[in-house]
């Protein structure tokens, strides 16, 4: 039986204690502050890095993980494991898994790293992450691992609110003069990632209305799209952890049995938009003892 190890990168939430309790390897996604490099949980606490983005002077910016860093994560790795599985952030979103996706053709990475482009991130990514280290416990491979992920690429959904238009704009993300419009209406976007895209889903103009858009997305998924399956409900936000947490209400009053996990998104992601945003996920929960 071949000894796997799993990789992701910050965007999944994983911080690198919780990385170590796993048994997982986690790659921090680099941001920029001012035209400084930093890495979430290595050298900036959230803390830290809202009070820096909340300043009107503040400029910020992400990137990806070098060619160099990814190569040298697998290599040290490899010395002590036969295999990897890698789960970067969706593909439709950053580049970074285009680059694993390429790196891993690399003679010496052939056939030992398996890259999975399962259009994940945050709470979906974190649930694929534990999904692989389980089915790695019970002994599949790489290329299993992998092919069982892929194959449920579009079983996720997920809403999420942002509450100011302020860093789409700076992120290049919206045009100056739609955010600027957006601003004056008060509109909140609820934006939505189903696979490889994210979409406008709907337009609000009060936490109350976003939170109520999402749950009823959510549920129109379970009732057509995820019909035939059983899945996980999880939250994530952009600092304001009590609004999270109300929200988190909402959702067990609604799904009693659910199991619902709560993470703050990443600060790489949270560059693009801002504090005070709230999201819900759904991903299929695998049944690994019917894959057997």
């Amino acid at each position: 039986m071949s000894k796997v190890c799993i990789i992701t990168d910050s965007n999944s939430g994983i911080t690198q204690s919780e990385s170590k309790e796993l048994g997982i390897v986690v790659i921090p996604m680099p941001f920029y502050i001012n035209e400084v490099q930093h890495f979430e949980d290595i050298d900036m606490t959230q803390e830290e890095f809202y009070e820096a983005l909340m300043d009107e002077k503040t400029e910020v910016s992400t990137s990806q993980p070098s060619p160099d860093t990814i190569m040298q994560t697998w290599r040290e790795n490899l010395e002590e494991y036969d295999e990897i599985v890698h789960i970067p952030m969706s593909s439709g979103i950053s580049s970074s898994c285009a680059t694993a996706m390429m790196l891993a053709q690399e003679e010496e990475f052939e056939g030992k790293v398996f890259v999975v482009d399962n259009q994940r991130i945050s709470v979906t990514q974190r649930r694929s992450v534990q999904q692989a280290k389980e089915l790695a416990e019970r002994g599949y491979s790489a290329k299993e691992i992998h092919d069982i992920l892929f194959r449920d690429k579009f079983q996720s959904s997920i809403y999420i609110m942002v509450n100011t238009l302020k860093y789409l704009r700076k992120g290049g993300r919206l045009t100056p003069a739609v955010a600027a419009i957006g601003t004056v209406l008060r509109i909140k976007p609820v934006l939505q990632i189903q696979g490889e895209k994210l979409d406008s889903y709907a337009k609000v103009k009060t936490l109350k209305q976003a939170k109520t858009t999402m749950l009823k997305a959510i549920r129109s998924d379970f009732e057509k799209r995820f019909s035939d399956e059983e899945m996980e409900i999880d939250i994530a936000y952009t600092y304001d952890k009590a609004e999270a947490d109300k929200f988190k209400e909402e959702i067990l009053r609604e799904y009693p049995n659910a199991k619902v996990y709560m993470d703050p998104l990443s600060l790489s992601v949270s560059c693009h938009i801002g504090p005070g945003a709230l999201a819900i996920a759904a991903s299929k929960k695998l049944e690994i003892g019917s894959l057997l």
